[in-house]
């Protein structure tokens, strides 16, 4: 049994999931403080319609769907159900919503939930009331339904409540206590009670609760309209099956997404619910404490309805339920919700501060797989459903600022319905972070998305001349509407360039910090797979592990003097993780202190690749650029073209080349000069795009996309950065050992398109032997080897040259499961050198 004291905000759907979820692990000392009445607290929890529509782009938010019905179907009491499983019905009314349920089928087969195509004749069958004249056909997921949110709280209540836990009602929380970086309880008006652990599941409450120990909750509260008819006549008198538990449904939950709509039954009443209007926004502040008395009419997040707000909804209603033409709206309300820049919940604890985690901005539909997930974390260290996309710590430090939470929140309140295409950039804010090549890269006219507030150009327009130069093989084929969105056949030419003649490349949104102090080589060689006491300017490839062997991500070490290193790192998670491990070995070992700085925005970098990258540094440079003066991954400072820079012998492309840093106020120096020396070798600028086509080529893995905390190093392809022979323990190495034992059940591979054109974008589910098998993880036309290109999960006895389908759009492609590395050019027409870089012994990002 733990010894741990839990002490948990909230009593609502995630609050009191986290209670059930510990509880069944055998955590006993919880307690539960609720500032409402524990009947109703009055959060979001106690006006949810409770629709659960599992299906999303996101794996991981499928997952905690999914789990989170299951759970749902398991609370009863007395034949009472908290889950009626009537499922979902997806309509579109548009060709553009049609093809998006068939990309939406794709996410559900991909990630394991059972999904239909259905014909509008058979949405009429299901859903009788649907008007016949505007309905071209839907989506049916059968395990959708409703949630009985309000019910399944209260039993959950009661169930812990017989486990030990306690609950306050009416106890709202006037501070959190702590001694140095570790929370040690919560104030309340009846006192302090002691934790170990304190977890804010307060809902849109949670902004001010994270401000009371320093932490920004990066959510915005807004309101959301939902109202009730009058009784409907086509409804009236009916016997429902479900009625004798209180679920009042029988038709699938409906959306309506063209027109931000969805609907439910109540009984004889149809509940609809409108994201169509303007956005909201709410200060949870301004609420004040949550009254006595909160029924289901008078709640601190029910407002007052605006129903003119609401007038374009009622009317496109009637349209297409035209049997609620003969009502009239009896009830409505502005329900508050909350909303994030991203759109996902926010999960996790601080790098500053133990003890202390968040769960919130978690709708009823993930509720119950959040709170098993953070159950997983606080018991064990580890969720099995990768929630890396759901962390805190995920958000850049611009992206927490008010100004920026509340813009983009309301920007994904206005697009939660929409068709989004997976590249497609925020309209605004924008140029919010740009590297110091920005200027010159806006006269080459680069086209610029967006990722972390950094503008990252994709093509260069100036290069659109050289698609005509390209060679018959290389010339680009045309492609489908969808994924020709945001690309450019510009792409083609630059990877053309790329690898035969020289091409520099915009590297300075990748994340870069730098470890430094006497433990800076102790801390490394703990957290990473591979040995970190190499030589001072040496490049390591290697894993960071969580203590089940799961990647947690993979980065680059530079070893720039004996207790200073650089890290390239994958997102500002990694930041967190090295800011927290940091602090606890200098707070254990003070004599091993060390600093981890976040450099990225202070320095800049180019990467220059190709076969002439030699030639062009040579005309800028005295410093002995071979193999013996500068080894491949090996770094070294030196001054080019009068600028200090730090050049470190690595590629993620492939090629030949080396990326180039520098501090930032010597950034467009550093590109005119390169610039210039380039011109006699073909030397131009290339994009994000012919860049994620040479990746993929070589086999180079992204982490969050091809592999994540769900995944080992032996399974993802990746083994190649866990050093066997390192004598030094380190997170993961026991549960490696253990892992090794087993031979994998899925692999990550290689897949070539049959036809040489068909372009898939991620995602999609990918079928072996006729049967769903795996999905794919990334992909890109490969314009090396002339064909596209896909990475996905598929089960380890799947062999090369063995035939599957990727299913896009409904429609079956033939692939082929192909053998690593895609692109290795024969020796004969390669330096020595390059064939070094190029070799496909070398299993990493070069």
């Amino acid at each position: 049994m733990s010894s741990q004291r839990v002490v948990i905000i909230g009593a609502g759907i995630v609050g009191t999931n986290l209670a059930d979820e510990l509880v069944s692990r055998g955590w006993s000392d919880i307690t539960v403080v609720e500032q409402g009445p524990l009947h109703m607290p009055g959060g979001s929890t106690s006006h949810a319609p409770g629709l659960v529509f599992q299906t999303n782009t996101s794996k991981t938010m499928t997952h905690l769907a999914r789990y989170t019905v299951e759970k749902l179907l398991s609370i009863e009491k007395d034949g009472k159900k908290c889950f009626n499983q009537v499922g979902g019905l997806e309509v579109a009314t548009t060709p553009a919503r049609l093809e998006e349920l068939k990309r939406k089928l794709g996410y559900a087969t991909s990630w394991g939930i059972e999904a239909r195509l259905v014909s509008a004749e058979e949405c009429f069958q299901r859903y009788p009331h649907l008007n016949r004249d505007m309905v071209l056909g839907g989506l049916h997921i059968p395990s959708d339904g409703l949630a009985l949110a309000a019910r399944a709280t209260q039993l959950l209540i009661e169930r812990t409540t017989k486990a030990g836990v306690r609950y306050l009602g009416h106890t709202p929380v006037t501070g959190i206590e702590r001694a140095g970086r570790r929370v040690t309880g919560v104030t309340t008006p009846g006192g302090i009670i002691p934790a170990d652990i304190v977890v804010s599941c307060a809902g849109f409450w949670g902004v001010e609760l994270g401000a009371m120990v320093g932490v920004k909750v990066p959510l915005l509260p807004l309101a959301h309209q939902y109202a009730k008819t009058t009784t409907v006549p086509e409804l009236a008198g009916r016997s429902l099956n479900s009625a004798i538990n209180g679920l009042n449904a029988e038709l699938p939950i409906l959306r309506h997404q063209d027109q931000d709509l969805y609907y439910r039954e109540h009984g004889d009443q149809y509940g609809i619910g409108y994201y169509g209007h303007r956005p909201m926004p709410v200060v949870a502040s301004s609420l004040g404490l949550t009254p006595q008395h909160v029924d289901d009419k008078n709640m601190p997040s029910r407002l007052d309805f605006t129903k003119e707000d609401f007038d374009p909804a009622w009317k496109e209603t009637k349209k297409l339920l035209p049997m609620l033409q003969q009502t009239e709206l009896a009830d409505g309300f502005n329900g508050i919700f909350s909303f994030t820049p991203d759109g996902g919940p926010i999960v996790g604890q601080p790098s500053h501060l133990d003890g202390f985690y968040v769960a919130e901005a978690v709708w009823v539909t993930h509720s119950a797989g959040v709170a098993r997930a953070l159950a997983q974390i606080l018991t064990t260290g580890h969720s099995e459903i990768d929630v890396s996309e759901c962390e805190l710590s995920r958000f850049e430090e611009i992206q927490t600022s008010p100004d920026y939470v509340s813009e983009t929140s309301q920007q994904n309140f206005v697009e939660i319905y929409d068709i989004l295409h997976p590249l497609q950039p925020r309209t605004s804010p924008r140029a919010l972070r740009v590297s110091p090549f920005h200027a010159r890269e806006q006269e080459l006219g680069a086209f610029f998305l967006e990722t972390g507030g950094w503008e990252r150009p994709w093509w260069y327009e100036a290069n659109k001349d050289l698609v005509k130069a390209l060679p018959p093989s290389w010339t680009p084929h045309d492609r489908d509407a969808w994924s020709a969105q945001f690309h450019s056949p510009i792409s083609a030419a630059e990877a053309w360039k790329t690898r035969n003649a020289v091409a520099m490349f915009d590297m300075t949104a990748f994340h870069r910090f730098e470890v430094s102090g006497p433990g800076a080589t102790r801390l490394l060689q703990r957290l990473t797979t591979s040995d970190m006491t190499t030589k001072v300017g040496s490049v390591t490839y290697t894993l960071l592990l969580n203590d089940h062997g799961k990647i947690r991500s993979d980065i680059f070490t530079h070893r720039l003097d004996e207790n200073v290193f650089q890290v390239g790192a994958n997102t500002a998670t990694d930041l967190a993780y090295l800011e927290r491990e940091a602090r606890v070995q200098g707070e254990n070992s003070p004599g091993y202190w060390v600093q981890v700085r976040d450099i990225t925005g202070s320095t800049c970098c180019i990467g220059l690749w190709g076969p002439r990258a030699r030639e062009v540094l040579s005309g800028i440079t005295t410093e002995d650029l071979s193999n013996k003066g500068l080894p491949y991954f090996g770094l070294k400072k030196t001054i080019l073209a009068g600028i200090p820079v730090t050049l470190i012998r690595k590629s993620y492309v492939g090629e030949l080349g080396w990326e180039i840093q520098t501090s930032a106020e010597y950034g467009q120096r550093l590109w005119d000069r390169v610039w210039q020396a380039g011109q006699l070798h073909g030397l131009i600028a290339a994009g994000r795009s012919a860049f994620n086509s040479m990746r993929i080529e070589k086999g180079y893995r992204i982490y969050g996309s091809d592999m994540t905390t769900e995944h080992d190093p032996f399974e993802a392809g990746v083994s190649y950065a866990v050093d066997v022979s390192k004598v030094d323990d380190f997170v993961g190495k026991a549960a490696l050992q253990r892992i090794s034992a087993q031979p994998p059940v899925r692999r990550l591979r290689p897949l070539t398109v049959d036809d040489g054109r068909s372009v898939v974008l991620g995602k999609e589910p990918v079928f072996y032997k006729g049967k769903a098998a795996g999905y794919v993880t990334s992909a890109a036309f490969g314009y090396s080897i002339r064909k596209p290109v896909a990475y996905a999960w598929l089960p380890a006895g799947v062999r090369d040259g063995e035939s599957v389908e990727i299913e896009y759009f409904g429609n079956k492609i033939q692939a082929t499961v192909a053998a690593e590395s895609l692109y290795d050019p024969e020796m004969g027409s390669l330096t020595k050198d390059a064939v070094a870089v190029r070799s496909p012994s070398v299993r990493s990002r070069l």
